[in-house]
């Protein structure tokens, strides 16, 4: 999990591109996607497939390289983010913004969340 983190962390800063998933942009599935690639892995490439691919995690049981998902515009998950530890999570949020971190106790995700999941 800490590898999968530490991926990530060296793309922060990096723009948002919508359908990105190399380090000239990235959407939020699409870091994931890229960062375990890096590790030799294959996940699904969207954050809808990434949450039914996943194993439930409870927000309390959350390690670091866990997912977190969020439901931002509509019934179904459409948002996806990397657990750091400690509340924090790595993701690329929307156009004009760049992969940053963010707080799962913000307002806006803690209303948005929609649980955690683990990729083996």
């Amino acid at each position: 999990g800490e590898k999968l983190v530490n991926i990530a962390a060296t793309l922060i800063g990096t723009p948002y591109r919508q359908g990105g998933e190399d380090p000239r942009g990235f959407d939020c599935s699409g870091l994931v996607f890229y960062s375990y690639d890096r590790m030799g892995l294959q996940v699904p490439r969207t954050a809808a497939d990434q949450r039914r691919a996943a194993q439930r995690v409870k927000r309390d049981a959350l390690t670091p390289g866990d997912l977190v998902f969020f439901r931002t515009s509509a019934r179904k998950v459409d948002h996806v983010g990397i657990y750091a530890g400690a509340g924090k999570f790595i993701h690329a949020p929307r156009s004009g913004h760049v992969v940053s971190y963010a707080y799962l106790d913000d307002p806006y995700y803690r209303a948005h969340y929609a649980g955690g999941g683990r990729l083996e």
